[in-house]
This record gives structure tokens, sequence and C-alpha cells, in this order.
């Protein structure tokens, strides 16, 4: 959750280190700090709030030197304060985290019966007296940092710097991830590759339990066991031109934006056009002998998989369990020989979901991941990497890397109806010549959004919204509330449409908005039967539907928004673009930060 840098320079480190940290922000931005090594001392500069305010900070007071570290936060242990802002340092150290300590309050306590004086409420603070403890009794750095992981229980991603050590810092992982970037006479720690990219295409990812020393001329590398081993030097290709907002106003609008190009990118990867067949990667193991699936993720990634669901189980006939990864482990599933267990995650470095994989892995189940990070701790356990090549996505809810799984998803569900015998190889094609319509499917989609832009003036003084659809409609009227309680702060709820009389059509009033998916097709009767249910209660109603669909449907609407016309299969990757474009122009007609919406971060890698 919490972004972390670390530059062992040839000369000033510190605006680098800020910006490093803008690139971060995404991972947090509660307060940020920096810590740099001079003659000596330890300077350090923190900030409560957003990074510009660290920035003032550093204004009137620099932290000149050519070595430091940095952190941008999102609150765990501890308020959003200037207090518990990293670095946090004593007297011989200084260190950022990402991660909780889990067993972080009987060390607290034994260091407080030992003398030590804490200055703040967090986990982090006790690894920096642990640390110091050991170098004030005349052991090493390195030995310090090694006598002191071991104690250490929970996820952490570290980088240390040491008073009277102005040549290296020390990093560490368990459970969080960490790169080291090898740039020219310089070398460098990150949370991630988009942390480094304007420093160096060079990184290393560390392995689980690794610790490294990085000094200006390169890095040694030490896994769990003090054994000093090699990590592959590999190129990110993360652009720094890629992170940047454009002409867009706000990065989630540029990744909405973005869609059609990069759901292009995504499905030349696992489709062939000439042939109209879908092309997975090797794998190791007979996908046809799988007998059940079992899908994991979190928020966004957890409603893409449950539009696989309806498209594993109604293309081949593969029965589907689906869980929110937080809740997975804690209900002791049945995981039956012969299961492919598949994660969706953008970042690859979901706490619980990565939990949840690992525990998959002990019970035999065949792995695999549908991720944005081809070199995340999800992708390197996975036996079948589905990688969508969304690029960076900066804004925390996320867009465009969600019909990127939904494309990779659609794919996947073609092949194994076609391994399984459910499929023809004409179907098969037909699938295809449908998938390749969805870019500018999406394109149309988008041509809508001025329109949209001029009714969300009708959305955003509501208390309250409701989200209607049916079949794989229904998690994308989940989706859009997300959207919308995310970045506009409004409560909102998705339900299956014939739901509503179950309960939800008690909420309804002349105050309360109802959006309903409901593309023409075989559903559209059903969805359009209840949505009556609602406009007989005043409920005041956005249709979204194709033209046909508005054309019977649409009369007496507070609004209306017009998709194209597409085969139900791409219909939830094109759907998405209006629940999207309206959180938005919804936050913007609020004011709200779209891009840093209070409380969230963009990777969870916390359980």
């Amino acid at each position: 959750m919490c972004g972390i840098i670390g530059i062992v320079g040839k000369e000033a480190v510190a605006d680098r280190l800020v910006d490093g940290l803008r690139r971060m922000e995404y991972r947090g931005y509660d307060s940020a700090g920096v810590c740099t090594v001079l003659d000596g001392q330890l300077i350090r500069r923190r900030a409560e709030g957003k990074l510009n305010n660290l920035v003032k900070e550093l204004a009137g007071n620099p932290a000149p030197g050519n070595i430091g570290i940095a952190h941008t936060r999102w609150a765990t242990h501890g308020a959003p304060t200037t207090s518990n802002a990293h670095p946090h340092a004593t007297g011989e150290v200084a260190l950022v985290h990402n991660g909780i300590i889990e067993n972080f309050k009987p060390l607290r306590d034994a260091l407080t019966a030992r003398g030590r004086i804490f200055e703040s409420e967090t986990d982090t603070e006790v690894v920096a007296h642990l640390v110091s403890e050991q170098i004030e009794a005349g052991q090493s750095p390195t030995e310090a940092v090694k006598a002191v992981l071991p104690q250490l229980r929970g996820a952490f991603a570290l980088a240390i710097a040491f008073r009277e050590n102005p040549d290296f810092l020390i990093g560490a992982r368990l459970g969080s991830p960490l790169v080291v970037g090898y740039g020219d006479g310089e070398t460098y720690l990150g949370s991630d590759a988009l942390a480094l990219a304007p420093l160096t295409q060079k990184i290393a990812y560390l392995e689980e339990g690794d610790w490294v020393i990085v000094y200006r001329e390169g890095a040694q590398i030490f896994d769990k066991n003090n054994n000093p081993v090699q990590r592959e030097i590999t190129t990110s290709g993360v652009s720094a031109a890629a992170i940047e907002k454009g002409n867009y106003r706000h990065y989630m609008q540029k990744e909405i934006f973005e869609q059609p190009t990069v759901v292009a990118q995504t499905l030349s990867s696992y489709i062939r056009p000439l042939e109209q067949t879908v092309a997975l990667p090797q794998m190791d193991f007979d996908l046809a002998g799988v007998k059940r699936i079992t899908i994991v993720a979190c928020g966004t990634s957890f409603y893409a998989g449950m539009v696989a669901k309806y498209w594993f189980e109604t293309f081949a006939r593969v029965p589907v369990d689906i869980d929110v990864a937080s809740e997975f482990r804690y209900r002791d599933p049945v995981l039956e020989e012969g299961g492919l267990a598949l994660f969706i995650s953008q970042s690859g470095e979901t706490a619980d979901t990565l939990a949840a994989l690992k525990h998959c892995k002990e019970n035999g189940q065949t792995i695999a991941v549908v991720v944005n990070v081809p070199t995340s701790s999800m992708a390197r356990e996975a036996d079948l990497l589905l990688p969508t090549h969304a690029g960076p996505e900066i804004g925390v809810a996320s867009t465009k890397a969600f019909t990127c799984q939904l494309a990779v998803l659609a794919a996947l569900a073609a092949h194994l109806a076609l391994v399984k015998g459910k499929l023809s190889a004409e179907e098969e094609r037909e699938i295809v010549r449908h998938l390749i319509e969805a870019p500018a499917a999406l394109n149309a989609a988008l041509a809508h959004d001025e329109d949209i832009a001029a009714m969300a003036h009708l959305i955003a003084p509501a208390r309250d919204v409701l989200y209607l659809g049916r079949g794989p409609d229904y998690p994308l009227a989940l989706e859009g509330a997300l959207k919308l309680k995310e970045i506009s702060y409004i409560h909102a709820e998705g339900y299956a449409s014939g739901e509503m009389k179950h309960g939800p059509i008690a909420l309804i009033d002349e105050a309360v908005p109802v959006i309903v998916l409901a593309p023409s097709g075989p559903l559209f009767e059903k969805t359009v039967s209840n949505m009556q249910e609602v406009r007989a209660r005043g409920g005041k109603i956005v249709l979204i539907s194709d033209a046909e669909g508005l054309a019977e449907a649409g009369e007496g609407c507070l609004a209306t928004i017009e998709m194209p016309h597409v085969h139900p299969l791409i219909a939830p990757l094109v759907y998405a673009v209006p629940v999207q474009l309206l959180a938005y122009h919804v936050a913007c007609a609020k004011g709200t930060d779209v891009d840093q919406p209070r409380n969230l971060a963009k990777s969870v890698t916390v359980e």
C-alpha cells in the first residue's frame, strides 16, 4: 500500500526521491517523507497529507546528500500525522516500510521495557529501534539487519539508511514487493519498476525473504538463509511517458480513454486474427482435464471474475466457485483434485489474493494468474501466467485493467470450451470475430462521453444510487456502484435486477436514481420489467442500452445513455465504459479528488 524508494547516487538525491514518490502516490497519500545521509547526520523531512506538502517542507528545509530513502504512506498503524510519517529514525538509522509487522506489540513492549522511547504509533518504528539496538551494541549494519529480520512476523519491504555509512542502503522483503534498479554509477531500491522508470530500466526483483546491500556500483543480494544469490536483471519496459497525464484532466480519464488501445494490445496476445483462433501461453498441464475452477480476487478484479464465471459455465460447462480473497481461506474451502485456481489482480501483489494463492498451491491446485505486472509475486507462482497489457494504471479506481482482465478471461473461456469439446472450430472463430470487434465498440462507447458529462449533474446531488443488471450485467452493476462510491463518495449499491423486489425496492423514492444496464437481447425484457417496478414507485431511471433498447424502454427515463449494439460476449467490456464515465463525471461535478480518493490506495499489500 505504501511506496518506498531509495537512491545510492553520485549527486543530490532529494528531488529525485520526491519524483519517485510522485509516481507512487497511487500507493498511498496520507503522508510522505525523505531522509538523506550527509556528514554523519540523518537529515529527515516529513509532512502530513499529500506529497505537495513535503515539497513545500523541502523548499524551506532542504535535505542535501547523495544517498537517501523516501516514502509515501497509506496509514495502517497510527493516524496519518507527521509523527507517524516515514522515514522513522533513531540516532543511528532511518528506515521506510511497506506492509505490517504483525508482532510489533510484543516487540514494542520489550523495547520499551529496555528503555527505548517511541515517538510514533506505528509498527515500523519497532524495526528502527531493533536495528539501532544492534548497532549500539557494536554490530555492523549488515549483522544488525541479519539479527533483526528473523524477529519480524508479517509482511514487509524495508529500505534502511545508516548515519555512519553514507555509501550503502540495505533493503529486505517478505510478502511485500521490492526491486533493485541498476544505473550508471548509481543503484536504487523501489516498491516497483514504476518508481524507478526515469532512473533505470534495468531491474531485479527480490524474491521472498531476500535482503540486499545496495552500493553505488551495484548490489549484493542474500536469500532468507543469508546465502549470497543472484537474481536475474531484466528490462522493465516501463516508460516514464506512460505515467504522464498528457492532455487529460485526470489519470482516470486518460486510462478510460486508453481502453480501446490496451484491450487491442491485450487481445493481440491471445488471438490469431488470420486463423481466427485463441492462442494461450504455453502450459505444462492439461487444461482439458480441469474439473472445477476456483476464482479468487478482490474489488474490481472480483467483478471481472464474476463475469468470467458466466463465461466458463456457459461456454465450457465447467463448474466455477468464486470467492472474495479476504474471506477465502477462512471458510476452509473444499479444493478438489484436478481443480484450477484462477487469481485475478492488477498489481499481482494484493496481499489477500497472494495468501489465497499460496493456500491453493499447498492444496494441490493448478494455479492460473491474470495480472497486469508479469514479474509480480503472483506471476512468479503461476502454472499458467495470463498477462494483461494495460500498461501502468495510476488512477486508484481501476478502469483499463478491468476491461483487459475481461478480454483475457473471455479468451481463456473460449479456449477452455474448445479443449473440453464444448465449442466447435466454427464457434471458436465466431467468438474470436466478436473479440476483435471489442476495441471499435469501446471507441463507440467513448463517443458518448459528452452526453454522460452533460447528465452527471442529475446524479451528483444524490445520497444513494442503485445499479441494476441481469446475467453478466449484474457484475457490471456492482462495478458501477463501486466506482461511484470510490471517487464521488455517494453511497451506491449494485443488485441483480430480479432481486429488487426482495427488499431493496423499499429504498426507492424520487430522490434515489436507479442506473439500469440493459443491452437488448435475451435478458432485456426481464430487466425492463424490473425497471418498471422501480418506475411505478417513483424511482428516477437512467437507462444504459443500445438504440433498440432505448427505443423500446427509454421513454420517461430521467436520462438515457446509448451504447453500440454488440454481441453479448463483449457487452461487459463495452458497458464498463458508461459506468466508468458516469462515476468520473459525477465526481468532477462534486469536486472530489478523482485520482486519489480519500482512504484508498491502489496496491493493497496488507491483509
